[in-house]
C-alpha cells in the first residue's frame, strides 16, 4: 500500500514535540530535586509509613512503619520552598503526561501512514520502546508519588534515545522487508518493546542505588547527586518490582522468536547474535532476580547484575544491529 506522507509528517512533528516536552519537564523536575529536598525527606517518612513501600530491605531485613510524631514540624520558609518545589514536580508530570500522549500520537501516526505496526526499523522500535518507558515510570508515580523527583533520572535516558532515533536512526515511512511482513512482529516485536521499555525504569533505579551505596561507604562520593536520592531500600524495592513484572514478558518475547524462527527459517535456536545477545540477558535477569530473592545476594550485588541485564538490552539494541550482521539485520537505518 502507497505510504500517507502527510500522516508520516504529523508523526515526525509529534515526535519532536514529545521530545521538547520531554525536555521541559526535565527542567520542572529538575527544579524539584534542587529546592524540594526539605519537603522530599517528609515525603519518605510518610511513604515509609504506606503499606506498598513496607517489605524486606537490601540488607535482608523487614522494614516496619515508623511514627515521626517527635520531629520537629517544618518551618513556614521550609514550607513555602516545598510547597514550590512540588508545584514544580506535578507541572513536571503534567507535561510528561503530555509528552506521553504527543508520542503515542507519534507512533500511532506512523503507523497509520505505512498501514501496519509501527515498529518495523530502529526509528520506529525506539520511539516505542521510550513511550513504554515513559508510560511505565508514570505508573509507578501513580503508586509511589514520594519518588517522583527521580523523574530527571529517567527522562535523561528517554530523551537521549529519542534525539538518537530522530537523528542518527530515522527512516522515512516505508513498508517493511518481506521477511518481517508477519503477524509474528505484532506478537515477538511488541513483547520486545514492552518489556524494554519496562527494563529502563529499574535499569535507572539500579544504578541510583549504586550510587547512593557509594555514598553511604563514602560520604564524600558523590555527595551532591546522593543528597537529592531517596534511600536505598526504596530504589532496591523499585528496581525488584518492575523487574519482576518486566520479565515474563521479556520471556514471552524470547519464546514467540523462537517459534518465528521455526517458521522463517526451519530452526528453533541458530546462535543468531542478536538471540544469543537476548538470551544472555534473559539469564542476567533470571540471576538478578534469584539474587534479590536470597539474602546474601541482595543490595549492591543485585543493583550491579540488574544494571548489567539492562546494559545488555541496549548492547542488543544498538551494536547488534548496527555492527554485526546476522539474520536479524534489520535496522532500517536511512
Amino acid at each position: 500500500m502507497p505510504v500517507d506522507e502527510t500522516l508520516s509528517r504529523f508523526s515526525d512533528w509529534s515526535y519532536n514535540t514529545a521530545t521538547l516536552i520531554y525536555v521541559l519537564a526535565m527542567v520542572f523536575f529538575a527544579v524539584e530535586q534542587a529546592f524540594g529536598r526539605v519537603g522530599r525527606l517528609r515525603a519518605e517518612r510518610t511513604a515509609a509509613k504506606q503499606p506498598e513501600l513496607v517489605g524486606a530491605s537490601a540488607d535482608g531485613s523487614v522494614d516496619t512503619p515508623r511514627s515521626d510524631s517527635a520531629e520537629p514540624p517544618l518551618s513556614p520558609a521550609a514550607r513555602r520552598s516545598t510547597s514550590r518545589a512540588a508545584r514544580f514536580g506535578r507541572m513536571g508530570v503534567s507535561l510528561t503526561v503530555l509528552g506521553a500522549l504527543l508520542h503515542l500520537a507519534a507512533l500511532v501516526l506512523r503507523g497509520l501512514a505505512v498501514s501496519r505496526v509501527p515498529w518495523g526499523n530502529m526509528y520506529e522500535y525506539t520511539m516505542a520502546v521510550c513511550l513504554i518507558a515513559v508510560v511505565t515510570w508514570l505508573v509507578v508515580l501513580r503508586k509511589y508519588p514520594s519518588v517522583r523527583h527521580l523523574s530527571v533520572f529517567v527522562l535523561l535516558p528517554v530523551v537521549i534515545l529519542l534525539f538518537v532515533g530522530g537523528t542518527m536512526l530515522y527512516a522515512t515511512a516505508a513498508p517493511v522487508q518481506p521477511a518481517l511482513q508477519s503477524y509474528w512482529l505484532v506478537i515477538h516485536v511488541s513483547a520486545a518493546i514492552v518489556a524494554s521499555g519496562m527494563f529502563l525504569v529499574p535499569g535507572v533505579a539500579s544504578l541510583l542505588y549504586l550510587i547512593r551505596d557509594a555514598h553511604d561507604s563514602d560520604s564524600s562520593r558523590f555527595a551532591k547527586l546522593a543528597g537529592h536520592l531517596p534511600g536505598r531500600d526504596v530504589l532496591d524495592r523499585l528496581s525488584y518490582r518492575t523487574t519482576v513484572l518486566a520479565f515474563p514478558i521479556y520471556t514471552f518475547g524470547v519464546l514467540c522468536g523462537a517459534v518465528w524462527a521455526e517458521a522463517a527459517w526451519g530452526r528453533f535456536w541458530g546462535w543468531d547474535p542478536k538471540e544469543t545477545v537476548a538470551f544472555v540477558a534473559w539469564v542476567v535477569y533470571a540471576a538478578y532476580l534469584h539474587a534479590r530473592a536470597t539474602a546474601g545476594w541482595r543490595g549492591r550485588p543485585a543493583a550491579w547484575i540488574n544494571v548489567t541485564g539492562f546494559a545488555m538490552i541496549v548492547f542488543n539494541l544498538f551494536f547488534i544491529n548496527l555492527v554485526t550482521t546476522g539474520l536479524h539485520s534489520y535496522a532500517g537505518v536511512g
